[in-house]
């Protein structure tokens, strides 16, 4: 059952995933309206507080408070008493005093939304926490899949990119194997995380060998951090072996539905041809990002405390 807070995608089960989707596919029609605004949540104070970059995530949880008439304040890093040497501690104290009912948390440092939550009574949701999880990130992928494939149980789904520094990753391997689907983790060894298979995923290290066995291909963002810190030869590699272009998506022996979190890197990881082809679900995962964390807004703040 979806908690006070929505922190891991491991502490939920099958059906706590189920009921996000079901309840965002409820809320899909209001994005059609001329006037896309209902009372749900009027009187409740959201606060967004990123304190890592982000356009995708902090702008959806903006649009989906404020469509449910929530009151959205946005804090970030550069504007807030952080720059002044504030610690985490009373930042969170402070937002306590000022009535928020729930907090929407980025951090670069894993860990940092279970530290937040213990000074409630607000809600905490992750955004995104270092190398932890991104929680509604795979919310939103697995709602993305379902709408186009029906259901997510038996299907393939690859991942391929930096699997052991992605938060992306690790949330989406738990919602994939909760709701039945095989997962294909593809990148060069010193990508990988260790004892990874541990978690009921298949492991490979060439693209071609998952050419026969993925319905969603899942490319992750590769950092430029990643190439100084050695851990592949170079970018121009990388998209040679790893990179997916329309010649590649030929070689897969079905119609492969293409995704991306964002912000993508055309040429390394993905080729332009594929980021704007009909294969590709990359502007339908924002759009539907929308109506996700409406749902998540919504189901926590039905919940009591």
């Amino acid at each position: 059952m979806l908690g006070k807070n929505l922190i891991r995608i491991r502490e939920l089960n099958a059906q706590d995933i189920t009921d996000i989707l079901d309840q965002a596919e409820a809320f899909m029609s209001i994005l059609d309206r001329d006037i896309k605004k209902v009372p749900t949540l009027r009187g409740k104070v959201i606060v967004n507080l990123f304190f890592e970059p982000s356009t995708r995530t902090r702008t959806s949880f903006e649009l989906a408070g404020k469509i449910l008439s929530a009151d959205v304040v946005n804090i970030s890093k550069s504007t807030s008493s952080a720059v002044k040497g504030e610690s985490f501690k009373d930042t969170a104290l402070t937002i306590k005093s000022l009535g928020a009912d729930m907090i929407i948390v980025r951090d670069s440092h894993t860990g940092v939304p279970e530290l937040l939550s213990r000074y409630g009574p607000f809600k905490v949701i992750n955004a995104g926490d270092g190398s932890g999880e991104h929680p509604t990130q795979a919310l939103l992928d697995m709602f993305t899949i379902r709408r186009r494939k029906g259901a997510i149980e038996g299907l393939d789904v690859s991942i391929v990119g930096d699997i052991a520094h992605s938060r992306v990753a690790r949330s989406n391997i738990y919602a994939l194997t909760k709701l039945g689907a095989r997962v294909n983790l593809v990148a060069p060894p010193t990508l990988i995380p260790r004892f990874v298979e541990s978690l009921g995923v298949n492991v490979y290290h060439r693209l071609e060998d998952i050419y026969d066995k993925t319905d969603v291909l899942y490319l992750l963002r590769i950092q430029r951090e990643r190439e100084k810190a050695s851990m592949f030869p170079s970018l121009r590699e990388y998209a040679t072996l790893y990179g997916v272009s329309q010649k590649k998506l030929a070689n897969f022996d079905r119609e492969v539905l293409v995704m991306h979190p964002g912000p993508i890197n055309r040429g390394v990881e993905i080729s332009a041809d594929v980021a704007d082809s009909v294969s590709s679900l990359i502007e339908e995962q924002v759009r539907n990002g929308v109506v996700v964390r409406m749902a998540i807004l919504f189901l926590m703040a039905r919940k009591g405390d």
